[in-house]
């Protein structure tokens, strides 16, 4: 299956375009994509609008790459299938009163089920669902958790496709109907919006100002290609629209597991070959803990999903994902000898110099080389901070008793990394300091949760970063 005619893409961003239009350099990894006379003229400025089976073919390659994005506002979903050909799946617990909130939000004349995880008083539940028009309840006898109860929905649906929608989601009108416009292409199977912070009453808190800014579920603003190893390389299945026929094809989410569910199916269908759009044109109000113990509960919940997503999946699951040219850069930083800044430099010299080989015959070959050279630097020192602080805070809290070098590297990782963050993140409207308490607080927590994945399963595969020979390269490509 090719891309319809009108399907129109836009490039990424952060894609650079070279002599004139020839070329394209992008993407995760990134790439040189050289393009043929006959491309070029399919490019309208940054946009692409399919019209003959070149232009599909070149789009389809921009979305493959992550080189471009869909302007899904320019779609229409399926014509098989329609706009209003969804069902909306709901797991609830015990949660009347945010599950009536959601159900207010629902159009009144789509399928909607209700899955009560065997709620302790179930009452209250399946009166708010008899209240909503639309929606039948699906009672479970046992609690059998987010992942089982969404399955258990999913076999209920007729409908082509799927929305599941956490109950503490606050969902707009205009989400899911948007979400169904990224199922033009074919190669879709699932589409998620960004994830934001629901403001109430109770939500004026410190730890409410932080996660509005830096929760662990909002992937940010830009459109992406969700892929392991790149900066949106899962989703959260607080609220995500799929194809039911591919969805029950992959066995719906993992029964056996608690939290992680949504990153192993994620990760199972990109497997399969199909393609999973981040949408952040379009959110939904997530409902966050906000109290300090509630909020450092689930931050550990977090982590203790890494070593069962290790054991499913040991190629994408890492702490840190290096090129040996970044893991001798951190070697040598992390030394702090005095040879330490001449061999770092040196390092990157030798990969600006290869990069630049790469590039060759386009203008400005020497700058764009530096310019990546210093990216992959930036990235490494980022994640060699993350795991001094976050991944392998127990490991690195024990070195700093005994080594003068370890306490220095943590500090500087740990003050760079909230200068860093709250810099990005100013307008969470806390000051630096409690800013960087909270920041501090979700990696231990975080790291916490890891940990003890990692002793229950008597593993250290959660903990180890996997070195790649082509994740930080320029590969060449041509069209």
């Amino acid at each position: 299956m090719t891309l319809p005619h009108g399907f129109t893409v836009a490039l990424d961003r952060e894609t650079r375009v070279l002599d004139g239009g020839r070329a394209l350099l992008g993407g995760h990894p990134t790439r040189l994509m050289r393009l043929t006379p006959r491309a070029r003229a399919l490019l309208s400025g940054r946009t692409l609008c399919v019209r003959n089976r070149a232009g599909a073919l070149l789009a389809d390659r921009l979305l493959e790459c992550g080189i471009a994005h869909p302007v899904v506002h320019r779609h229409t979903p399926p014509q098989r299938t329609g706009a209003s050909d969804c069902t909306y799946v709901i797991p609830v617990r015990d949660r009347p009163r945010q599950l009536a909130r959601l159900l207010a939000c629902l159009p009144a004349d789509r399928p909607v089920i209700v899955v009560d995880d065997a709620s302790l008083d179930p009452g209250p539940v399946a009166a708010v669902t008899a209240g909503h028009g639309g929606a039948r309840l699906l009672a479970l006898p046992v609690n059998v958790g987010p992942a089982a109860a969404r399955n258990a929905g999913l076999r209920e649906v007729t409908t082509g496709h799927v929305a599941f929608v956490d109950s503490d989601i606050v969902l707009p009108p205009e989400t899911v109907p948007t979400l169904l416009r990224h199922f033009a292409d074919p190669a879709v199977v699932m589409a998620v919006p960004r994830i934001t912070a629901l403001t109430t009453e109770v939500t004026r808190g410190w730890i409410s100002r932080y996660e509005r800014t830096r929760s662990s579920l909002d992937l940010g603003p830009d459109p992406a290609s969700v892929r392991p190893g790149t900066p949106v390389s899962w989703v959260p299945s607080a609220c995500i629209v799929a194809r039911t026929d591919e969805l029950l094809a992959a066995g719906g989410f993992d029964d056996t597991m608690r939290v992680g569910e949504d990153v192993d199916l994620c990760w199972r269908l990109l497997a399969d070959g199909h393609r999973i759009r981040y949408e952040p044109a379009v959110h939904a109000a997530h409902e966050h803990r906000v109290r300090l113990a509630a909020w450092l509960g689930r931050k550990t919940d977090y982590g203790t999903g890494a070593h069962p997503l290790a054991i499913r999946h040991p190629q994408a699951i890492a702490p840190a994902v290096l090129a040996p040219w970044n893991a001798a850069l951190l070697v040598a930083v992390a030394a702090q000898r005095r040879w330490s800044l001449p061999v770092a430099a040196a390092i990157c010299g030798t990969v600006a110099v290869r990069i630049a080989r790469t590039l060759d015959g386009t203008d400005h070959r020497a700058r764009e080389a530096t310019r990546l050279t210093a990216g992959g630097a930036a990235s490494a020192l980022a994640q060699g901070g993350a795991l001094l602080t976050r991944h392998w805070w127990p490991a690195t809290a024990l070195g700093c008793l005994v080594s003068r070098r370890v306490r220095r590297a943590t500090a500087v990782a740990a003050v760079a990394d909230i200068a860093l963050e709250y810099r990005r993140h100013a307008r969470s409207g806390l000051d630096p300091v409690r800013y960087g308490i909270a920041r501090r607080l979700d990696d231990l927590a975080y790291g916490t949760g890891v940990w003890i994945s990692a002793a229950r399963g008597r593993s250290t595969a959660a903990l180890r970063p996997r070195i790649v020979t082509r994740a930080h390269r320029v590969k060449p490509d041509a069209r």
